[in-house]
C-alpha cells in the first residue's frame, strides 16, 4: 500500500474507535436518523439540560448490560436549549451504595452530518473498546453523539466546549435509569477528538455541574493543539481530510469564510469529504478517491492558523490546563503521526505547572489509530483507582 495510503489508513482507524474499538467486518450505519432524534421547541423546552426526552432499548449490550438510546436535553456554547442523542449503558445486577459509578464515553470522529451518529452504528458496541470489562466492574457507560450528529446538524467539530456540555449533560441523564439516580461520581475518557472532548469536559465540568463529581480525565492521543495538528499534517492524505472536516463544520457552526482560506475548485470534493460518515474499512478507499484532487489544490493560504477567523477559532478549541488537583490520564503512541508525542508531551508539562497530577503512558511503535485501543487496559485500570479514591499517580 502506497505511504499516503498507510497515513490514511491509520488516521481513519483512530476516528472509527476510542480505547482501541475498532469496527469488526463490513460495518455500517443503521438506517438514516428518524423521528426518535428530532425533538420540538417545546420538548427541549421541557426541563434543565441533562434530563431525558424520550429513550428506547438498544440490544446487544455486552456483560448482560441494559442499553438505552436516549434523547436528551443540553445546551450549546451560547447556552441555547438543544436535543442531543446518546446511548445509556446499565451494568447487570445490583447497583452499589450510591448507585453506579459513571465513565463517559467522548467518541473519535464519525463524521461531520446527522446520520454519522454513534448511536446509529450497527458495531456501537465494538467501538467501545473496553466496554465489557467496565460493565463487569461496575460501571456505568454514557455515551454522547454530540450536538448535530443524530440530531440535525450542523455538528460542531472539534468545538471543545459544545462537546463538553454534551458529555456532561449525558452523564446527568443517566441518572434516569435504575441504579444510577443517586449516581454523581464519573469518570470521562475519550479518543483523538474524544480526547479533546475528555479534557474540555475537565475545563467546565466544575462550572457547568456543581452537583457532579469528576475524579478523573483519560485522553489518548488527544486533539489539543488544533493549529499544529490542522497546519503540519497538510502532506498528508489524513491531515487534509481533517483540515477539510473542520473548515466546512466551522464555517457552517460559526459562519466563518471558507472561501477565504479554500480554493474555488476544491469546495466539490470538501463537500463530499463531508458528507460521507466513518464507518469501516471500506470508508478508508472511499475517503482516499474522494480526497484524491486536494492533493493537487486545496488551500488558497500556506497557513490558516495565521487568518483571522480561523486562528482565534483553533485558539478557541485548544485544550488549556484543567482546575488544579483534577487527576489526568493521557496515552500516547510514539509512532503517531496525526497527534505528535512532542505535542501531548507538552501539554502534559502544561498540565504539571498549573497543578494537575498527570500520568503519561507513552506506547513504542503505536500509531495513532491504535492509541485508543493499546493504553485501553491501562486507562481502565487507573479509572478504577480514581473512583476507589487512591492518591493519583503523578509523573509530573
Amino acid at each position: 500500500m502506497p505511504v499516503v495510503a498507510n497515513r490514511l489508513a491509520a488516521w481513519l482507524a483512530c476516528v472509527a474507535s476510542l480505547a482501541g474499538g475498532m469496527l469488526v467486518g463490513a460495518a455500517g450505519q443503521a438506517s438514516a436518523q428518524g423521528a426518535f432524534y428530532r425533538a420540538t421547541a417545546a420538548e427541549i423546552a421541557g426541563g434543565p439540560p441533562g434530563s431525558l426526552i424520550r429513550e428506547e432499548l438498544r440490544f446487544g449490550a455486552p456483560a448482560g448490560a441494559t442499553a438505552h438510546k436516549v434523547l436528551y436535553r443540553s445546551t450549546d456554547p451560547d447556552g441555547k436549549p438543544i436535543a442531543v442523542s446518546g446511548i445509556v449503558i446499565v451494568p447487570a445486577g445490583s447497583p452499589p451504595q450510591g448507585g453506579w459509578p459513571i465513565v463517559a464515553w467522548a467518541h473519535p470522529t464519525s463524521g461531520i452530518v446527522p446520520r454519522c451518529a454513534p448511536s446509529l452504528a450497527i458495531f456501537l458496541f465494538q467501538q467501545i473498546a473496553g466496554s465489557r470489562e467496565l460493565l463487569q466492574r461496575g460501571y456505568a457507560i454514557a455515551a454522547t453523539d454530540y450536538p448535530g450528529l443524530g440530531t440535525p446538524g450542523p455538528h460542531p467539530y472539534l468545538v471543545g466546549d459544545s462537546e463538553a456540555r454534551a458529555v456532561i449533560d449525558s452523564v446527568r441523564v443517566a441518572r434516569s435509569f435504575p441504579g444510577l439516580e443517586n449516581s454523581s461520581r464519573f469518570a470521562v475518557g475519550g479518543h483523538s477528538q474524544g480526547g479533546q472532548a475528555a479534557l474540555f469536559t475537565g475545563m467546565i465540568a466544575k462550572s457547568y455541574a456543581a452537583e457532579l463529581q469528576l475524579v478523573g480525565v483519560a485522553a489518548a492521543a488527544p486533539a489539543t493543539d488544533l493549529a499544529t495538528l490542522m497546519t503540519e499534517d497538510l502532506d498528508t492524505t489524513g491531515g487534509r481530510n481533517l483540515t477539510a472536516m473542520t473548515l466546512w463544520s466551522w464555517a457552517k457552526v460559526y459562519g466563518a469564510p471558507i472561501d477565504s482560506v479554500v480554493a474555488p475548485a476544491a469546495m466539490p470534493t470538501v463537500d463530499r469529504l463531508a458528507e460521507r460518515c466513518i464507518e469501516g474499512p471500506l470508508d478508508i478507499f472511499i475517503r482516499e478517491k474522494i480526497s484524491g484532487p486536494l492533493a493537487q489544490k486545496f488551500l488558497t493560504v500556506g497557513n490558516p492558523a495565521t487568518i483571522e477567523p480561523w486562528q482565534s477559532l483553533l485558539e478557541r478549541n485548544s485544550a488549556r490546563e484543567l482546575p488544579p488537583q483534577l487527576p489526568v490520564f493521557l496515552a500516547q503512541g510514539t509512532s503517531d503521526g496525526l497527534v505528535k508525542p512532542a505535542v501531548t508531551e507538552a501539554y502534559m508539562r502544561r498540565l504539571c505547572r498549573a497543578g494537575s497530577p498527570v500520568r503519561l503512558l507513552l506506547m513504542p511503535g503505536v500509531s495513532h489509530g491504535f492509541a485508543g485501543r493499546d493504553g485501553a487496559s491501562a486507562a481502565i485500570d487507573w479509572i478504577g483507582e480514581r473512583f476507589a479514591g487512591r492518591p493519583a499517580p503523578n509523573g509530573c
